[in-house]
């Protein structure tokens, strides 16, 4: 799952646009720009961040250097605890030829000490994307941490991994008629990488164009 074998594999795939969603981190998401415009791919820089509450939430930032700004922010916010024994893989840093440049010493599987709601408002003053992952997943999840979407929620948009729970999400969670919804691969592995099965309707290529799409999009 280096940049360059995720760039080759979306080309393979047909894909136009990408992110790389890492836990915590946003320091490869460098090498996936310098590789995407090569394969005429749209990158878009990511982030999957674990919140004080457990709660797995998908940060889509509008540039590679917000991505890196919020990635310092999460980065600091995270316990100072090494995986020594490298239990959840290396967590190495890359360039697009997929030399090591570095490595991230702490265990960026942790849960942060930014809250979920501190979290909706950093992404927001960056102009990214807030998205709660994977709503229907019975950990890691909004549902499954606090038992119900808040009423009084400010994020529009959510992640569903299996579409074909969304009839029983609604009706557990009215709230969801009125935010759009989003599905992907979530993918782990090259493996997992869908075909271009998912689509958005964007006006143009450009980044601002995009995020529009994907805020309008609504698969119930």
């Amino acid at each position: 799952m280096t940049p360059s074998n995720i760039v080759a594999m979306a080309a393979l795939k047909g894909l136009d646009i990408i992110a790389i969603s890492d836990h915590c981190s946003a320091r490869n998401c460098p090498a996936l720009f310098e590789l995407a415009g090569q394969y005429g791919i749209i990158p878009i820089a990511a982030m999957e961040v674990s919140t004080h509450e457990e709660i797995h939430c998908l940060c889509l930032m509008p540039t590679l250097e917000s991505a890196l700004a919020l990635d310092e922010i999460v980065y600091s916010r995270l316990p100072a605890i090494k995986d020594e024994k490298g239990i959840f893989g290396k967590q190495i840093i890359v360039d697009k030829d997929e030399n090591i440049i570095g490595e991230v010493p702490h265990l960026l599987w942790n849960a942060t000490s930014i809250g979920f709601d501190e979290l909706q408002d950093i992404v927001r003053s960056f102009g990214g994307i807030f998205i709660p992952a994977h709503i229907d997943r019975k950990s890691a999840s909004v549902i499954s941490q606090l038992g119900f979407i808040p009423p009084d929620s400010k994020f529009d948009c959510v992640e569903v991994k299996d579409i074909s729970k969304i009839d029983e999400l609604t009706k557990a969670n009215p709230i969801l008629k009125k935010m759009n919804i989003i599905t992907n691969s979530d993918a782990h592995s090259l493996g997992d990488m869908n075909e271009a099965v998912n689509y958005i309707k964007a006006k143009s290529r450009n980044i601002e164009d995009i995020f529009q799409a994907i805020l309008e999009m609504n698969i119930i």
